[in-house]
C-alpha cells in the first residue's frame, strides 16, 4: 500500500517551458483540473485551471507562473493514508510522489488513494459496521475483539476518528464479518460500550464510484 503502487500515468507533468495553454490542452484532454510541475526530474508545485484563467495569458511560461502546494508530494514508500492526508490538507485531487532525493516519480489521484484506501480497510468485503464511543483511556481493541468472537464474529478492520459530538471521545468503526448485529450491539452494550449508530454493508458493489461512496460513508457515520 506504498504510494509509488498508485502512480497514475496517464498524467504527464508540465515543464516550465510549457505554455499555459498547453496545460489548459492537457487539462480538457485527460478531464482533470490540476496538473504537476516538474522542473529538471524535481516537482516544483501544482497549477490548476482557476489560477490559469486568473493570469489570462494563453502564451505564458509556466516558468513565469506562481505556483501553488509545492509541498503538496509524499514520498514513493509513504503509506496510502499519506496520499490522503497531504490531499486533505492542500484541498487537491492530486499528489506528487517523489523519492528520497528529491526526484518526481509521478502523481496519486484522489480517486485512486480512496478507492485503494477503501481496500485497505475491507470495504467491499461482505459484513456490517458498528460504531462506537468511547474515551481514548477505555480503547482496547484486544477487548472489544474478545467480546466480538464471543458472538462467533470477527472484526475485518477498525478506523479511530475524533467524535465530532464530544471532544473528549473518540470514534471507533469496526468492519465485521457478519451483517446481523443485534446480538453484537446488544453484547457490547452489557459490557458497557456505547453504540453510537450500526448499519448492514451492500453485498453487490459495482464501479469506482460505488466504491468511493462506499468509504465516505463509512468514514463519516
Amino acid at each position: 500500500m506504498q504510494a509509488y503502487e498508485f502512480i497514475n500515468n496517464m498524467i504527464p507533468p508540465l515543464k516550465f517551458t510549457d505554455k499555459v495553454k498547453m496545460a489548459l490542452s492537457w487539462m480538457e484532454e485527460i478531464r482533470t483540473n490540476v496538473l504537476p510541475v516538474v522542473d529538471q526530474g524535481r516537482f516544483k508545485g501544482l497549477i490548476n485551471d482557476d489560477l490559469i484563467y486568473k493570469i489570462n495569458n494563453s502564451q505564458l511560461l509556466i516558468k513565469n507562473v506562481e505556483l501553488e502546494s509545492d509541498t503538496c508530494f509524499v514520498y514513493r514508500d509513504k503509506h496510502i493514508y499519506d496520499v490522503l492526508r497531504v490531499a486533505s490538507e492542500h484541498h487537491t485531487n492530486m499528489v506528487a510522489v517523489i523519492d528520497r532525493e528529491g526526484i518526481y516519480h509521478g502523481v496519486v489521484t484522489l480517486e485512486d488513494a480512496i478507492a485503494a484506501f477503501a481496500d485497505s480497510l475491507s470495504i467491499l468485503s461482505q459484513g456490517g459496521v458498528i460504531i462506537l464511543s468511547m474515551f481514548m483511556t477505555d480503547y482496547s481493541l484486544f477487548e472489544i475483539a474478545r467480546i466480538i468472537e464471543s458472538e462467533n464474529t470477527k472484526i475485518l478492520s477498525s478506523f479511530i476518528t475524533n467524535d465530532p459530538l464530544d471532544d473528549s471521545k473518540i470514534k471507533l468503526t469496526l468492519k465485521l464479518d457478519k451483517t446481523e448485529l443485534r446480538h453484537i450491539k446488544a453484547t457490547l452494550e452489557r459490557f458497557g460500550y456505547k453504540v453510537i449508530d450500526h448499519y448492514q454493508e451492500e453485498v453487490e458493489v459495482s464501479g469506482e464510484q460505488d466504491r468511493i461512496g462506499n468509504l465516505l460513508r463509512f468514514l463519516d457515520i
